[in-house]
């Protein structure tokens, strides 16, 4: 049965990739910049919480949603950079730079072995991305460094588990959401 592209859920995610790009000419750290923020951060959390909920889930949506987050997670960089870079210690920029390593290793896996882009939306995925979200309203607290050295373990942790599910898997399943959910279906083989 054919999905059609064009519902709610793929028209919020499209929402938040003009939030995105209307957050790059926005001041930094500003109260605008807070408000495109945020409705970015509620549209990525509404798009997959009503496919599911409607069973509107498209393979484009899928691919759609990891976009929003890449471009996102670009915007984000390139926007609050330059307080992240006078708050944040060498140790934790060390630990995104291993994460973001890895992250590419299961990518390049995920390319070569399935001869396509695989972003896994799994739990450790998700309790990254609320991290990564949750920065720029902690970084002006006294637990910013904590909370970035906290981000940056639970970070390389996804990473890797996304890395090792794509060597050990024999295909591409995207409704994998933790490394015992792949174990499961290599008992059921």
């Amino acid at each position: 049965m054919k999905r059609n592209n064009l519902n709610i859920p793929n028209i919020i995610t499209s929402l938040r990739i003009v939030g995105t790009v209307l957050m790059l000419p926005a001041e930094s750290m500003s109260a605008w910049f807070f408000v495109l923020y945020s409705f970015t951060g509620l549209t990525d959390v509404l798009d997959g919480f009503i496919a599911r909920k409607t069973n509107t889930t498209t393979p484009l949506g899928t691919k759609l949603d990891s976009v929003a987050d890449l471009l996102f997670y670009a915007a984000m960089f390139y926007k609050i950079f330059p307080t992240l870079s006078e708050v944040l210690p060498l140790g934790v920029w060390i630990g995104i730079g291993i994460a973001v390593l890895i992250r590419l290793c299961a990518y390049a896996t995920a390319a070569i072995k399935y001869k396509r882009f695989a972003s896994l939306h799994s739990w450790l995925n998700k309790v990254t991305g609320f991290m990564v979200f949750g920065l720029p309203y902690m970084i002006v607290t006294p637990f910013a460094v904590a909370y970035s050295y906290l981000g940056c373990a639970v970070a390389i942790f996804a990473s890797a588990s996304e890395f090792v599910l794509h060597l050990r898997a024999g295909s591409y399943d995207e409704k994998t959401k933790t490394i015992f959910d792949h174990k499961k279906a290599q008992k059921q083989l």
